[in-house]
C-alpha cells in the first residue's frame, strides 16, 4: 500500500498526469421532519429518541415523500441550472450496513429530479471556471456509528460499537459533478472554489446552514490520473466525507501525487474509497468500490413517482433569491473595491456580516473596516469563525454610529468592542460602564491642554515659531492624560488658539 512516503512530487505528478475530479456532495436539508416520515429532525435529542417505524424499516410502516424536501431539491436544482424532471422515481439502493435500519436506503438512481446543469466558480485570481453538474437528487441519510473502546474512535480496536437512529432518514441532496478536466494544476483549487460556491449557494437558498463541521454538508472527492495527450480516463479513487473547505483540497492535492507515484512505479490503482487524514493531509485506504450494479437498485415500490408541474417550477424559478457570484459582483462595484479586497473579504468569512451591518445602518467602508480590523483579529485569536463572535451585526453598526458621531474614536471603539465580546453588553452599555465616551467640550479638555503646554515648553515654541506640525506632540501628550478619550481634532485646535498660531 502507498503511504505518506511514496509520493512523487506535485509538479512532476502534473509534469506526466492530467488529473480528472468528480465532485459528489450531500447536502442535509433544513427541513423540519425527515425524508419519509414525520419525525423531528432537531439535533440534540437523546439517541433513538427521535425515530418511528418508518425511518426504523418496520414491517408495515410506509413511507411518504417531505413536500418541503421535494420543493428545496427543486431550488437547488434551478440554482445550479439544471433541467428539472417532469416525472422522476425513487429507487431502493440495497447494502448491508448497521446504522441503515432498512438495508436499504430510499434514494434516485437513473430518473433524477435534476440534472444537466452548471455552476460557475471563481478562483483566487479572480478567473473563473465552469463545473458542469452531471445530477442533483434526492435521498435520506443514514444513522451514527459511535465506536467505544479504541483509541482512534474508528471500528478497529473498538469494544463495541453504539448507534443513533436519530438521524437515520433525514432529507439529503447528492450533487454530482460531471468530469472535471482541463484544471491541470488548479484541479485542487478548483475543487475548494467549487465545494465553497455550492455551499454559499445552499445558503443563499435558506433550504440548509451547510455546516461542513457538523456533517450538514460533505464532499466525496473523486480523483483519477491520465497520461499527458490521452483521453482516457484512469481509475478513480473515492476520497469519503472530506468535511472542510481546506480538506477538499488538500485530499486532491495528496491523490495527485499517490497516484502518480503508483502509475509512475508501473503499479495499478485500486478503484475503492479512502479515508482522509487531517493531521497528516493524507488518506487512506477504506475499501473496495462498489459498482451501481452491486447496490441492485430497483424503483421504490412503496412510493409513487414525483411530477412537478411546470408551473411550480416556475414559481420556485421566479422566487429565486439572487445567487452569490451575482450578489458579490453587484457589491465589488457598489462599495468600489478591487476583486483582491472582495476576494480576503471571502477568506475571512466577512462578506455576510458586512452586508448585515450595513443593513442596519452602517456605512460599507466603516462596516468593512470593523469586520477585517479589530473583529477579525479578535476572530483569529479565538479561533472562531466571524459569525461565532459575541457581537451582532446591528452592534458593529451602532458602534460606526458612536465614532461618526464623534463619542467615540477609534481607540476607545476597539475598547467598546472588547467589552461587548467579554459579555459586558451593548455598545452602549460598555460605554457608560467603562465610562469611555470621548471628552470633546472646551472646559472638560481645557486644562490638559495648558498643562501640556507648561510641561513641553521648547515644542510651544516651535509652535509659535510656525511649525504647526509640532502640535502633534502636545496632541499626544494630551490623549495620555485623557486616556485616549479626548477628541484629538479638538485638542489641536485649543492648542493652536491658546498659542495664537493659524492652522493655515
Amino acid at each position: 500500500m502507498t503511504t505518506t512516503t511514496d509520493l512523487v512530487s506535485y509538479e512532476d505528478a502534473l509534469a506526466s498526469y492530467d488529473p480528472v475530479m468528480g465532485l459528489e456532495v450531500h447536502v442535509e436539508l433544513g427541513t423540519k421532519t425527515k425524508m419519509f416520515c414525520g419525525c423531528s429532525t432537531e439535533l440534540g435529542a437523546d439517541p433513538n429518541s427521535q425515530t418511528c417505524p418508518t425511518c426504523l424499516g418496520l414491517p408495515g410502516a410506509l413511507p411518504v415523500v417531505n413536500a418541503t424536501g421535494v420543493e428545496s431539491a427543486i431550488k437547488i436544482g434551478l440554482a445550479l441550472n439544471c433541467e428539472i424532471a417532469e416525472w422522476c422515481r425513487f429507487a431502493r439502493k440495497n447494502y448491508f450496513y448497521p446504522d441503515m435500519p432498512k438495508n436499504f436506503q430510499t434514494s434516485q438512481y437513473d430518473e433524477p429530479i435534476a440534472f444537466n446543469g452548471y455552476l460557475d466558480v471563481q478562483l483566487e485570481d479572480g478567473e473563473t471556471f465552469r463545473v458542469e453538474i452531471e445530477r442533483a437528487h434526492m435521498e435520506e441519510d443514514t444513522g451514527k456509528s459511535t465506536h467505544v473502546g479504541g483509541a482512534t474512535g474508528r471500528i478497529h480496536g473498538a469494544s463495541h460499537s453504539l448507534l443513533d437512529y436519530n438521524r437515520a432518514g433525514i432529507p439529503l441532496i447528492e450533487i454530482v459533478t460531471k468530469p472535471i478536466v482541463g484544471a491541470g494544476e488548479r484541479a485542487p483549487e478548483v475543487a475548494k472554489a467549487y465545494v465553497r460556491e455550492l455551499r454559499e449557494v445552499i445558503r443563499a437558498l435558506g433550504v440548509s446552514e451547510a455546516r461542513m463541521e457538523m456533517g450538514q454538508m460533505r464532499c466525496d472527492v473523486n480523483l483519477s490520473l491520465m497520461p499527458k495527450g490521452s483521453e482516457k480516463f484512469g481509475t478513480r479513487s473515492e476520497t469519503k466525507n472530506v468535511n472542510s473547505l481546506r480538506s477538499v483540497e488538500r485530499s486532491a492535492r495528496f491523490e495527485i501525487m499517490r497516484h502518480a507515484a503508483v502509475l509512475s512505479s508501473g503499479g495499478t490503482i485500486i478503484q475503492e474509497t479512502r479515508h482522509f487524514h487531517e493531521d497528516t493531509g493524507s488518506t487512506t485506504s477504506g475499501r473496495v468500490k462498489e459498482e451501481a450494479e452491486d447496490y441492485r437498485y430497483f424503483p421504490e415500490p412503496d412510493l409513487v413517482p414525483v411530477a412537478p408541474s411546470r408551473e411550480w417550477v416556475e414559481e420556485i424559478r421566479a422566487a429565486l433569491p439572487e445567487m452569490p457570484l451575482a450578489r458579490r459582483t453587484r457589491l465589488l462595484a457598489e462599495w468600489g473595491i478591487s476583486a483582491t479586497d472582495m476576494q480576503a473579504i471571502l477568506n475571512a468569512g466577512a462578506l455576510d456580516p458586512i452586508v448585515a451591518t450595513i443593513e442596519a445602518g452602517a456605512d460599507a467602508a466603516s462596516a468593512r473596516k470593523w469586520w477585517m480590523g479589530e473583529l477579525a483579529r479578535s476572530a483569529n485569536e479565538s479561533g472562531k469563525a466571524l459569525d461565532e463572535l459575541a457581537i451582532t451585526p446591528e452592534q458593529v453598526a451602532r458602534l460606526t454610529e458612536l465614532v461618526s458621531s464623534g463619542d467615540l474614536n477609534d481607540k476607545l471603539a476597539r475598547q467598546v468592542i472588547e467589552g461587548v465580546l467579554a459579555g459586558e453588553g451593548t455598545p452602549d452599555e460598555v460605554v457608560d460602564k467603562r465610562g469611555l465616551k470621548v471628552v470633546s467640550d472646551d472646559s472638560a479638555l481645557g486644562t490638559a491642554v495648558d498643562e501640556a503646554i507648561a510641561g513641553n515648553p521648547g515644542i510651544a515654541d516651535k509652535i509659535r515659531g510656525g511649525k504647526v506640525a509640532a502640535a502633534g506632540a502636545l496632541v499626544g501628550a494630551v490623549m495620555k492624560a485623557t486616556r485616549g478619550q479626548a477628541d484629538a481634532a479638538r485638542v489641536k485646535e485649543l492648542i493652536l488658539e491658546k498659542l495664537g498660531v493659524s492652522e493655515g
